[in-house]
């Protein structure tokens, strides 16, 4: 029946749009970037000043 055709590209087309759009976000969500977890060392200038 090639009148059916167009129904069944129809649907292949929405089926794949769909899933590129769930693993897309699935992707996006689930992405966690790496903590930094550096230590800042304050450096405390101490001026002896001799007049």
């Amino acid at each position: 029946m090639p009148q059916m055709m167009p129904l069944n590209w129809l649907s292949l087309m929405i089926f794949f749009i769909l899933t590129f759009y769930l693993f897309n976000n699935f992707i996006y969500y689930n992405f966690f970037y790496q903590t930094k977890s550096f230590k800042t060392k304050k450096t405390i200038l101490k001026y002896n000043w001799k007049w």
